[in-house]
This record gives C-alpha cells, sequence and structure tokens, in this order.
C-alpha cells in the first residue's frame, strides 16, 4: 500500500511531466502556425505547375524526355517521409505501417525495392531490419529549407536518370487540419500523367517558346516543388500530431493528479482517524485502570 509521501511524490512527478507536456503543446503550436501558411502557400504553385504540364505534354515527349520513360521496374524506391522526433501520437507508426504495406506489395512482384528514407524515425526502424535502405536524410525538418528538397529531389531523379531506379513511390503526411493527417501514397518518377477533360484539352493555346522547350524547362521545377511541397506538408502534419498528442497528455496528466490527489486525502483521512481512535483507544484505558 503507498504511503503519503509516495503519493505526494507521485502527484509532483505527474505536475512535473504535464508541464513538460503543456510548454510542448504551446511550442508546437507556435511552429503549426507558420509551417501551415507555408504550406498553403506552396500548394497553389505545385497544383498549378503539375496542370500546366499535362497540358504540354505530347506523344514525342512521351518517347523521348528521360522523366517519362516507362520501363520493366526491376528497381523501385520507396520514399518514407517521418519525422525526425517522437511525441506525435501515431504520426510515424502510421507511415511506418504504410511503408511496410508498399514494400511488401511491390517485393512480391519480383522487383528490388529500395528504400529512401527522410526523417530519423524511417531511418531507425528500417536500419533495424536489415532493409534495403538507399539513402538517409536525417535532421532537415528542424530548420526546413528549400535547398533541402533541391539535393533529395536532384538525388532521387539522378538515380532515376541513371537506371538505379525504375520507379519511384512517395510514401507521406498530407496535412488536413490540425486534428486530420491524410496518408498519401504517389507515384513521383516516372511522371504521373494527369488525364485533363476533354473540354480542356480541346483548348488550343500558342506557346512561345515551343511546346516542347517550355515542358522540358518545367519538368524539373516541377519534379523540386512537389518534394518541397511534400517536406511541407509532412512537417505541418507532424507539428498538427504533436501539438494534438500533447494536449492529449496534458488533459490526462490533470485528471491524473485530480485522481491521486483524491486518494492523498482518503488516505489522510484514514491516517488521522486511525490516530484519533488510537488516542481516545488509549485515554479509556486509563480510565478502567
Amino acid at each position: 500500500m503507498a504511503t503519503l509521501r509516495d503519493i505526494r511524490a507521485r502527484i509532483k512527478g505527474v505536475q512535473n511531466t504535464q508541464q513538460i507536456t503543456k510548454a510542448m503543446k504551446m511550442v508546437a503550436a507556435a511552429k503549426l502556425r507558420r509551417a501551415q501558411e507555408r504550406v498553403v502557400n506552396a500548394r497553389p504553385y505545385a497544383r498549378k505547375i503539375s496542370e500546366t504540364l499535362a497540358h504540354l505534354i505530347t506523344e514525342e515527349d512521351l518517347k523521348s524526355n528521360p522523366y517519362l520513360s516507362r520501363r520493366e521496374a526491376k528497381n523501385t524506391a520507396v520514399v518514407v517521409v517521418t519525422a525526425d522526433r517522437g511525441l506525435c501520437g501515431a504520426f510515424n507508426a502510421n507511415i511506418i505501417k504504410e511503408s511496410i504495406k508498399q514494400l511488401d506489395e511491390y517485393s512480391n512482384t519480383a522487383s528490388q525495392v529500395h528504400i529512401f528514407c527522410i526523417g530519423r524515425k524511417a531511418a531507425e526502424f528500417f536500419s533495424k531490419r536489415n532493409s534495403n535502405i538507399s539513402a538517409k536524410k536525417i535532421g532537415i525538418f528542424s530548420e526546413l529549407k528549400f535547398e533541402d528538397a533541391l539535393l533529395i529531389t536532384d538525388e532521387i531523379t539522378g538515380n532515376f536518370l541513371n537506371g538505379i531506379f525504375d520507379r519511384v513511390i512517395l510514401v507521406y503526411n498530407e496535412f488536413k487540419s490540425i486534428i486530420q493527417q491524410k496518408i498519401r501514397v504517389e507515384q513521383f518518377l516516372p511522371f504521373p500523367l494527369d488525364n485533363n477533360s476533354a473540354e480542356e484539352k480541346n483548348i488550343d493555346y500558342i506557346y512561345e517558346p515551343d511546346r516542347q522547350f517550355i515542358f522540358n524547362y518545367l519538368l524539373p521545377k516541377h519534379l523540386r516543388a512537389q518534394i518541397w511541397r511534400i517536406l511541407l506538408e509532412s512537417n505541418a502534419a507532424e507539428l498538427a500530431a504533436r501539438m494534438t498528442a500533447m494536449d492529449n497528455a496534458t488533459t490526462n496528466a490533470k485528471e491524473l493528479i485530480r485522481t491521486l490527489q483524491l486518494k492523498y486525502n482518503k488516505e489522510r483521512q484514514a491516517a488521522i482517524t486511525k490516530e484519533i481512535l488510537e488516542i481516545v483507544s488509549g485515554a479509556n484505558a486509563l480510565k478502567t485502570e
């Protein structure tokens, strides 16, 4: 049975934990505002450049452009985007679970699977499983820069153009709201064709310079913009998940403190009652004598 000192010590420990979780929630909330703003600003550009490329693409591009080269997928790269830190609920666990599902699926098709880890949690998990890790990008989310997206894109596209990867799949968390993140699985390379509506395809634009030059110029920019958007999405989703997790932890700590205080008061009252009974019993014994 716990003594009053043990209960007081536990209450103090839970209060200290509550202060930490509350502070982490406030920090995540402060960072989330800026991260959410960056995501909202990046989405329209990424979406519009994708729509433009889909309209510009021609049959000649499908045959000659190396980014559109569709070959037998003997080597598939799965880019897994997780966080560098934990304490964000099921954020990392859900991504890793979906990644394992994708890895198993592509392994069953007799293709060699490479893992491109972005985030410490993905790198740690797959390193322990002795998986075929192609590259690790750790520590970029503490101060996310566009240069990070450029380096990652250049490495992925370089491996694709050199034939090391025949197909590249992205697995990441998309930021929907503070309480909701959605896992997305998208093909990055070869460049996926976006089928526009028939009405849009029938629109005849005049391009200067020519259509193929613009397409070749925009496609690398599109790939970098997509990686940058995905990093921003994952960063914002991580902060939202951490904010929610720390809010729940703070609420649970408050409830636990209340329960412990009730237990402490009951134990203290029982101890006082026991002492009073002992005193009364002693006084009665003296009277009888």
